[in-house]
């Protein structure tokens, strides 16, 4: 067998150990096996992690990531399965954009050419203009 120990799946996978026990604990990992209390992985372990990087640096949620791997029929092709969250996650990224650059606008349009003197004018203007 080749089982690895926390440490190294840490090391080729770039990330912490904690990180792994807590993929475990949130259930995106399943437990691994154990030799005198240690943790024992097998190398496909490094696929799964490999996974979820991808989909967290696609913006996706733990919750979202455990519904990728196992909220669906277990014959579902990974690629149906990211397509499936992936039209979802892009309906929530078009309605974060459109918020930014509605910040933007009003960063650009209003606070940044404010010339208001005290907090009452620019109350009063705001509750003007909301009119």
């Amino acid at each position: 067998m080749n089982d690895l120990m926390i440490s190294e799946v840490a090391r080729r996978a770039s990330v912490r150990p904690s990180a792994i026990r807590y993929y475990e604990s949130v259930g995106l990992l399943p437990a691994p096996r154990r030799v005198n209390g240690q943790r024992r992985y097998d190398a496909s372990v490094l696929q799964a992690l490999a996974i979820i990087q991808l989909a967290q640096q696609a913006g996706f949620t733990i919750p979202e990531i455990r519904t990728l791997f196992t909220g669906f029929a277990p014959d579902t092709p990974i690629s149906s399965r990211w397509q499936t969250l992936a039209q979802t996650k892009l309906a929530e990224v078009d309605a974060l954009i459109l918020r930014a650059q509605s910040v933007k606008r009003l960063l650009e349009e209003g606070i940044l050419r404010c010339r208001c003197l005290t907090f009452e004018e620019c109350a009063a203007l705001i509750q003007r203009n909301a009119k």
